[in-house]
């Protein structure tokens, strides 16, 4: 695919120093063989260093040599993380004992890592769950500025060239945030346009702000919900491209488009689709999936100030790959 081609590229060009806190799992060990041989990041793996590198003679692996290997159990910099854990965490009752374990959980120690200036992602989820990758995440990293509210963007990546950018779609949120206010629907925008240019590599966003409804056709809370959140939005961000309330035919195909909403200079032409419920978006981009023939990829989480990806358990090696180039990417723009 062509989209993901230049996303490796982008990560090669700007290598970016990626923790894999699951390193003892197998799919995980094997990308990031693949990563270092490709160059597309540098790779800190978290794990037991005997079974990690049994792992790696096992499967034939000979690059995992040129990774970075830190055993939790016995870390250099325990202490020192330990102490910074526990006062971030103070207000919220944490002892130095708690921080001392913590610490040695791998995930944990990754986003320590991260938030000491050691490296400039995560990807983990192929063992954990989501709240097992979230919750350190947001204990130490935090999220990004103006930001409360944590999203899951996906790409959707379709033979239809006439739509969005060139065939692809940025959607979001389709995995976080269950039933998001009119602040939060407004930063899963800033975010999901943030996410089109970091990833997607779109020049120029242009964000729908969707609902059952076009320029006040209905009448509902929840229609209004997404007006106010595109008001907030344009706050939040000025020189954003959005518009909103916007149906998905309005929002896609330029006639419908001109006929629904004339002189928005959005419908018709969006490239960037912003749900306004996670039930909503989770159903639609599993139909576009599933019977549309869209490749999606992802989900990316965003909004966090750092990179965190997570995982499907269900992951393959290619999954991990590209998660690791995608997160480099967003590392990338994080810095800008």
């Amino acid at each position: 695919m062509e989209l993901i081609k230049k996303i490796i590229e982008r990560a090669k060009s700007n290598k970016q120093r990626i923790v894999l806190p699951e390193a003892e799992e197998e799919r995980t060990l094997i990308a990031a063989d693949r990563v270092l041989a490709d160059g597309i990041a540098d790779i800190i793996l978290i794990g037991n260093p005997q079974k990690v590198n049994a792992l790696a003679e096992e499967k034939g692996l000979t690059n995992i040599g040129k990774a970075t290997l830190i055993d939790p159990e016995h870390c250099d910099k325990s202490e020192e993380y330990a102490q910074l854990l526990a006062e971030l965490r103070k207000k919220k009752g944490m002892t130095i004992e708690e921080a001392r374990r913590l610490v040695r959980n791998p995930l944990y120690l990754g986003c320590m890592i991260i938030k000491t200036g050691d490296a400039d992602g995560q990807v983990s989820g192929a063992l954990s769950t989501t709240g097992d990758t979230l919750r350190p995440a947001l204990q130490i990293i935090k999220t990004a500025p103006g930001i409360t509210c944590v999203s899951g963007a996906m790409l959707l990546i379709t033979d239809k060239p006439e739509f969005g950018e060139n065939g692809i779609l940025v959607v979001g949120d389709v995995a976080v945030t269950p039933v998001p206010d009119a602040n939060q629907l407004a930063q899963i925008a800033v975010s999901t346009a943030h996410t089109a240019r970091a990833v997607a590599g779109f020049k120029d966003p242009r964000v729908a702000m969707l609902s059952f409804s076009t320029k006040g056709s209905a009448k509902h809370e929840v229609v209004d919900k997404v007006v106010e959140a595109t008001q907030l939005a344009k706050q939040m961000e000025p020189t954003l491209k959005i518009d909103g309330e916007l149906q998905a035919d309005a929002a896609l195909v330029p006639t419908i488009g001109a006929k629904k909403a004339p002189g928005s200079g959005i419908a018709g032409n969006a490239n960037v689709l912003v749900y306004p419920n996670l039930e909503v978006g989770n159903i639609s981009y599993k139909l576009v999936e599933r019977l549309g023939g869209a490749v999606a990829v992802g989900p990316i989480l965003q909004g966090i100030a750092r990179p965190v990806n997570d995982l499907s358990r269900g992951c393959s090696i290619d999954d991990i790959y590209y998660l690791v180039a995608i997160t480099a990417c967003q590392a990338i723009d994080a810095k800008m």
